[in-house]
């Protein structure tokens, strides 16, 4: 029989927040809940204004089987997410980020090195997260800037006939795009959707998250069904807007679907 379509579903949150319904299970990612005018830290003196305000607030969660961090900025894990989330949720993130977290008394995390696994399980229900190596910022910047994970996220159905994966989609974090990213296929299989982080964010001059070019150069190489774009006007360090995005891989004519999402809004991740 097949699945419901609405059975893996994205709320987007703003910036790379995200609440995730993959199956039973339910993930946040990247909890960044600062309002319009207040400032993200991003380490080594540099600041973020935030232009926009949260479709996501703390208070509003549901019970979440875990947390997704893909780095430790001040726009993905911010103050309100240290002081407001249950510290005892586990959180799946870099080595980097996991040491800083248990300062601040998140004990329950799992840091993954590149291509390591992570898997949640729910009666015969498996979800299994598997790192994505990234690269936040080009040359010597790379030493000043936080190790950046992707993820492979993977919905994997028990049943009579063993288990089978029913969905799979990577989420990038805040990465370059680099050709090597092509190795997600070749380690975990075809995806049915991409969520990249855009924005072309700007850090001493020098871009430091896919612009439109390289998101576009990110859904050439993985050719995935679908693709929704986040992490592209929240900050005023992004200087690579939606639209322009959306207009390269439409002048590309590339396979799949955008599905463009609006802060507050839940879609399918389903092809």
């Amino acid at each position: 029989m097949a699945e419901p379509a609405d059975d893996v579903t994205m709320t987007f949150g703003g910036t790379a927040t995200m609440l995730l319904r993959i199956g039973a299970f339910t993930l946040l990612t990247d909890p960044n809940f600062l309002h319009r005018g207040q400032r993200a830290y991003l380490g080594n003196g540099l600041w973020t204004k935030r232009l926009t305000d949260p479709a996501l607030q703390p208070t509003q969660l549901p019970a979440l089987d875990g947390i997704l961090l893909s780095h430790m900025h001040g726009d993905h894990w911010d103050r309100i997410a240290t002081a407001r989330l249950d510290k005892t949720t586990p959180v799946v993130t870099t080595e980097d980020a996991a040491k800083r977290l248990k300062r601040r008394g998140f004990a329950a995390t799992a840091d993954l090195k590149p291509w390591q696994t992570h898997e949640f399980t729910r009666g015969t229900d498996i979800l299994r997260i598997t790192s994505v190596p990234g690269v936040h910022g080009p040359g010597p910047l790379a030493k000043l800037l936080p190790p950046v994970m992707g993820s492979v996220l993977e919905l994997i159905r028990g049943g009579v006939a063993g288990s089978e994966v029913t969905w799979r989609g990577y989420i990038s974090g805040d990465t370059l795009y680099r050709p090597f990213l092509g190795e997600v296929l070749e380690r975990c299989g075809p995806l049915d959707v991409v969520i990249p982080h855009l924005g072309g964010t700007k850090a001493l001059g020098l871009t430091v998250t896919m612009d439109a070019r390289q998101g576009a150069d990110l859904v050439e190489l993985l050719k995935p069904p679908v693709t929704v774009p986040v992490h592209y006007d929240d900050y005023d360090r992004f200087k690579s807007p939606l639209g322009d995005f959306l207009v390269e891989v439409g002048r590309r004519q590339l396979p799949g679907e955008l599905r463009p999402v609006q802060r507050g809004d839940t879609i399918s991740l389903r092809p």
